[in-house]
């Protein structure tokens, strides 16, 4: 296999990264796919810095079997938290995933915005650095406790969900909040739900489009992009499928593995 027909890799610690995933499939409709869920051990955003450390090594090794040319870390709390020890263990380059702050702050008008992440992306080193750049803006912090566990459960649309949505969001709102955060790769499944609460002035912003943009610079300037066709994506996950599959509008076959 030519270098550059070799898959692109992706990992999340369950299925919100396959909004990543969505993006970069959007983008570079002729580059092959392997998506790693990791839903066993979701959510990472309560687990510590080694924990996250040592499962992002064990999927980076998943896909790198799999001769991936190139890893996106399709999940906030893991970028934040090990992608320094991935870059510096493995040879292959690694694009993360963080909350997409600075577009926030450059166009928010009331210089306060709202930031819903997990805590292992908000305790993190590498988030509270990014934040000290912007002393002039007020960043309110939420974390979306039991948000990821309802989506891997498959229940974006529950009573619970709308409660705890509510529960975060409406404080922001009242601190007069224009823009809105996600900061895990798993809320932008949460978006109707959001725009339900959130007044229509108030923007939301993820990272899927500027995570897609950087791995298409990344292959045009290091790698290269695919010649061939063979293009159709592979989906792991090391639980039950339904959820992922469900997520994927039935449209990929999901393959189940012990890793």
């Amino acid at each position: 296999m030519n270098n550059n027909d070799q898959p692109i890799g992706i990992f999340d610690s369950g299925i919100g990264g396959t909004s990543i995933w969505k993006a970069i499939h959007k983008l570079l409709p002729n580059e092959k796919t392997i998506y790693l869920a990791d839903s066993r051990n979701a959510p990472y955003g309560q687990k510590t810095k080694e924990e996250i450390v040592a499962l992002s090594m064990k999927n980076t090794e998943f896909l790198l079997d799999m001769k991936c040319k190139l890893i996106v870390v399709a999940c906030n709390t893991a970028t934040t938290n090990a992608i320094q020890e991935l870059r510096s263990k493995y040879n292959v380059p690694f694009i993360g995933i963080e909350p997409a702050i600075k577009p926030a702050v450059t166009h928010s008008k009331t210089q306060i915005i709202g930031i819903l992440a997990t805590q292992g992306t908000l305790n993190s080193e590498l988030f509270n650095k990014t934040t000290e750049k912007y002393q002039d803006t007020k960043i309110i912090e939420q974390v979306g406790h039991g948000l990821v566990q309802l989506i891997e459960n498959g229940e974006i649309n529950s009573p619970e969900m709308t409660t705890l949505l509510q529960a975060y969001l409406i404080p922001m709102i009242n601190a007069n909040i224009d823009y809105l955060v996600l900061g895990c790769s798993h809320y932008p499944y949460l978006i109707p739900q959001i725009k339900k609460i959130l007044p229509k002035h108030i923007h939301i912003i993820d990272s899927g489009e500027a995570v897609a943009k950087q791995t298409q610079n990344i292959l045009r300037e290091n790698i290269g992009f695919a010649s061939s066709q063979n293009n159709e994506p592979i989906f792991y996950t090391n639980t039950n499928p339904k959820v992922l599959t469900e997520i994927l509008e039935n449209k990929y076959t999901v393959e189940q593995e012990n890793f």
